[in-house]
């Protein structure tokens, strides 16, 4: 009894967006008695520590140069090309303060992370030079401090994950099949979302709400292939706020072994910057980013079944067309045609074949056999005067094996193809990854 209550405990520990009890609701509420409680609060590690990763690589039997999609017709027979990567590696740390007071932060390393070096160059008269030896991100994905009045009320202030769609609450890489993240939501909109801001969540019997205030989006960096993904980030040292906006998240648990989410999202993104508009053409211009989603995870009777629903509306897409086309080509803008509406719909399906196995199914091993299917369009609908880009709108089918030598551990294989309009090259490829998530304290 003591390592369960012990288990749970650590898995009601409050941190890292998905990672934690908190954002992931599949947890039951504890229904332990009094004395348990107090036994749980004696062994409950008041620091945690944690994380995850992903080492994968690829080979794109297609082409990856940047004029593949205007030339199709020169790239039909490319070359293969290869590719190793570290998507994301991350750590979580969290501290319970007490009294209701928590602390949770999570920094993130994409693609390795950055790395940089001076050398000295004996060609040129032995001067100093700086070159990046490796691209990539580092990212403080969370910082925040919450107030947990009960758990039907919880108040939490600082850098939070966005719980718009399945991908931003649940995007950890034992949370989906893919070697990758689902590619659908992430074309469309960020993943991981994470903004500075102020949240409302709570949880009573078989629902969950999560309401947020953050700052709006930036138009300035909205584009064709990614729609208004860009516009989360800020290229400067603080994150302008404008335009305010607003999140929401309902999650229902009321079938056994099935969680049901909505999601949504409002708020204005044009003049969301510095370079703040003063032209009369541009007075009523909102710029304003609308966002329903609906996802489900059904875990039961050894199959796991994942799906999501996305669409995205963005007012005066003509307008914002029109202003970032004409900013100076050192902004930060992308200067593309933006749409007025992107969708994403994707479903995964898994079978755990150890589950016929006594033996393998006793130990804790799992071997699913999976598939998914994916539409997404990030120029779903455009204004009649905006030039539409067919590729930025395609199918995805994709088929593949997890394995999970235990809980916290992933081997994942995958064969996917992009099926794109028929005057574009379709994309196959494979790839291969192993991950990890989870907790280093206990």
């Amino acid at each position: 009894m003591k390592e369960k209550i012990l288990g749970l405990s650590l898995c009601l520990a409050l941190f890292g967006g998905s990672a934690s009890a908190e954002n992931n609701p599949d947890v039951k509420p504890d229904n332990t008695n009094k004395t348990e409680q107090k036994v749980a609060e004696v062994t409950k590690p008041r620091l945690t520590i944690g994380g995850y990763g992903e080492a994968v690589m690829t080979r794109n039997f297609y082409s990856d140069n940047y004029l593949r999609y205007t030339s199709a017709e020169n790239y039909k027979n490319a070359k293969s090309n290869g590719r190793f990567d570290l998507p994301h590696v991350v750590i979580f740390l969290g501290y319970d303060f007490g009294k209701g007071w928590t602390f949770s932060s999570e920094i993130e390393f994409e693609h390795g992370g950055t790395e940089s070096a001076v050398e000295m160059e004996e060609e040129e008269g032995g001067e100093y030079e700086s070159e990046i030896e490796r691209g990539g991100e580092v990212a403080l994905e969370q910082f925040w401090i919450q107030k947990s009045f009960c758990p039907q009320l919880n108040l939490k202030m600082g850098h939070i994950i966005v719980p718009i769609g399945m991908t931003n609450q649940h995007h950890m890489p034992t949370e989906f099949f893919g070697v990758y993240r689902p590619e659908g939501e992430n074309a469309i909109m960020p993943c991981t979302w994470h903004e500075t801001g102020i949240s409302l969540w709570g949880r009573a019997g078989d629902w969950r709400y999560e309401a947020m205030l953050l700052p709006g989006l930036d138009s300035d960096r909205f584009g064709r292939q990614n729609w208004i993904k860009g516009g989360a980030g800020s290229p400067y040292e603080f994150k302008i706020a404008n335009s305010y906006a607003g999140a929401f998240r309902v999650d229902n648990y009321s079938v056994r072994g099935l969680r049901m989410a909505l999601s949504g999202y409002i708020g204005n993104s044009f003049s969301n910057t510095l370079s703040v508009n003063e032209s009369t053409n541009y007075k009523d211009v909102k710029g304003t980013v609308m966002i329903g989603a609906f996802d489900f995870h059904y875990d039961a009777h050894n199959w796991i079944v994942r799906g999501n629903a996305d669409y995205g509306h963005l007012t005066d897409s003509k307008k914002i067309t029109q202003y970032n086309m004409s900013m100076r080509n050192d902004s930060p803008s992308l200067k593309q045609a933006i749409a007025s509406d992107a969708i994403a719909i994707g479903v995964e399906a898994g079978y755990n074949i150890f589950s016929q196995f006594n033996k393998l199914n006793e130990d804790g091993k799992k071997l699913y056999l999976y598939g998914r299917y994916d539409y997404y369009d990030s120029m779903y609908k455009t204004d009649k005067e905006i030039l539409k880009a067919d590729w930025c709108g395609r199918q995805r089918i994709a088929a593949g094996v997890n394995y999970c030598p235990m809980k916290e551990i992933v081997i994942k294989g995958e064969y996917s193809i992009g099926l794109l309009k028929r005057a574009y090259n379709n994309e196959p490829s494979i790839s291969l990854g192993v991950a990890y998530a989870g907790f280093f304290t206990k």
